[in-house]
């Protein structure tokens, strides 16, 4: 869009930007867990308080509420429910989401969604094995967000998809695993910006593609959708950005995911890893919207992983207390499996401590771990 408004706008073409390869970065791919250890070692046992429905579970180890939730999704995953994962950017960059691609190659997990930030820090480690910047230490000289590869590629994938009316995820997944797209994308880049040998140019493919979920949702067929916001990602700030565009291909991805939540009539299960915001208020849409037609989440199970004490009094529900506004424990946690019948748990600690142990009991209902 030309904007023709009455007030004054900033000049993105004015910002500067470098070279990707140039900077230094605080997430390496060669720290992520490795799943063979996990399936030798001894269960991961887990020390702070899990919820079941706001209540307290029983026992000092939250390990026993990860295992009823796994042993319920590997059911559903044998019967061909849905089994939908939501996660924000920290998730893809600590270490832990070869868990996740793992269970997308398995089949067991049914759909992706994410933010922004997870598709930054996502193209970044597909094209380096690393990210994740000091904004400490870029911000002061006016560079963070500023890495020309990681808002060129992304943005003009966004555009591309809107010409041809693909959704944010799926354009991502074609980015990886679409030669003619990538290459369109690529050449798109470079035809508006002067070159640089320092750029990085995957014609040929991204490097570490197998361990991007984008990369390996597209793969096996599993849609990813991007719910991005406008303000909140570094590649807005970059001259390539297009915010209807963004808009657009982000809105379509919200669609195919009320579609994915409108299959739960019968059961299914929801993880929301680590977003206290934006997961949650996108799976209370697509569930008010599947309800309105007809399509409830009868019996749908929900797990949140967060660090955050849970602290949410559904029977209270006083808004003068700040807990009433936690969105994923209110939403995810307690409310709304409550409504449909089913069951919320909320496992609190850093993903390494709790995602773990949940993949170990995963593979113990799997039969391959004793």
């Amino acid at each position: 869009m030309k904007y023709q408004g009455q007030f004054p706008i900033f000049n993105l073409s004015a910002v500067k930007t470098y070279p990707l390869s140039t900077r230094d970065n605080k997430v390496n791919l060669e720290d992520y867990v490795n799943l063979d250890h996990l399936k030798r070692s001894p269960y991961h046992r887990c020390k702070e308080p899990w919820f079941r429905n706001g209540k307290k579970g029983a026992g000092e180890d939250q390990s026993i509420g990860l295992e009823e939730l796994a042993n319920y999704t590997v059911k559903c995953f044998r019967e061909k429910k849905p089994i939908i994962v939501l996660s924000g950017a920290h998730f893809i960059k600590n270490g832990q989401s070869p868990i996740c691609l793992e269970l997308i190659r398995r089949g067991i997990i049914t759909l992706i969604g994410t933010n922004g930030a997870g598709t930054i820090h996502s193209l970044e480690l597909a094209l380096t094995g690393a990210s994740s910047e000091s904004v400490r230490d870029a911000l002061p000289k006016g560079e963070f967000g500023m890495a020309f590869e990681t808002g060129a590629y992304l943005n003009n994938a966004i555009k591309l998809a809107h010409s041809k009316g693909f959704g944010y995820g799926e354009a991502m997944g074609r980015l990886y695993g679409d030669a003619s797209f990538r290459k369109a994308v690529i050449d798109e880049t470079f035809a508006s910006h002067r070159d640089d040998t320092r750029y990085l140019k995957p014609y040929d493919g991204f490097p570490h593609a197998d361990d991007n979920v984008f990369a390996v949702a597209w793969r096996k067929g599993v849609p990813t959708c991007v719910f991005g916001m406008i303000g909140t990602d570094i590649i807005d700030q970059h001259d390539t950005f297009d915010g209807e565009a963004k808009g657009a291909v982000s809105g379509a991805d919200f669609l195919i995911f009320t579609e994915e939540i409108s299959k739960c009539t019968n059961g299914g299960v929801i993880l929301n890893i680590g977003t206290a915001v934006m997961g949650p208020e996108v799976v209370l849409k697509a569930v008010s919207m599947a309800a309105n037609v007809g399509r409830k989440p009868d019996g749908l199970w929900t797990g949140d992983f967060d660090i955050r004490p849970f602290v949410f009094d559904d029977d209270v529900r006083d808004e003068n207390h700040y807990y009433y506004y936690m969105r994923d424990q209110k939403s995810i946690a307690t409310r709304i499996p409550k409504v449909f019948g089913g069951n919320g748990f909320y496992f609190q600690g850093m993903h390494e401590d709790t995602l773990v142990p949940f993949y170990q009991h995963i593979l113990k209902a799997l039969g391959e771990k004793e």
